[in-house]
């Protein structure tokens, strides 16, 4: 083999390589570019959320829940026929939702996200029972300066 054939046999085999690199590379991007695409954001929780629940007794309980999600904390009030409580914590994973409120001693929800409504389970001390609650729109603010 002369060397003007060694020499272009080795210019294909850098050109070969180069081309094998950016093949490469694009698949990466485009392996990305379907990751991100198939990752769906998670809907933030933040808002209120009217309903009702039942204890062991089967009462029926009015609630509404006035939650805020930021950062991965979960804040806000619950509103019921049996008072106010302050929600202290809990998480959101996926279609799971945890709350921990105060009602005079720890409370727990536990809650998977269906549509626009939660369902699920509560409890406090000896009580607890089903919780069903729906979001509803946001009201607008009261009335808007003109000026």
């Amino acid at each position: 083999m002369s060397q003007k054939n060694v020499a272009k046999v080795g210019r294909i085999f850098v050109a070969a390589r180069w081309c094998i690199a950016f093949v490469m590379l694009a698949l990466c991007f485009v392996a990305q570019a379907q990751q991100d695409k198939s990752a769906p954001a998670k809907a933030s929780l933040t808002g209120r959320y009217e309903g009702s629940a039942k204890n062991k007794a089967e009462e029926v309980i009015t609630v509404a829940i006035d939650l805020t999600e930021k950062e991965g904390t979960l804040s806000g009030t619950i509103h019921s026929s049996h008072g106010d409580f302050p929600i202290t914590g809990g998480s959101h994973q996926a279609e799971a939702v945890t709350i921990e409120f105060d009602a005079g001693g720890p409370g727990t929800i536990a809650l998977h996200i269906a549509d626009d409504k939660l369902v699920g389970t509560w409890s406090m001390g000896e009580d607890g029972g089903s919780l069903d609650v729906k979001r509803i729109a946001a009201q607008e603010g009261g009335a808007k300066d003109k000026s």
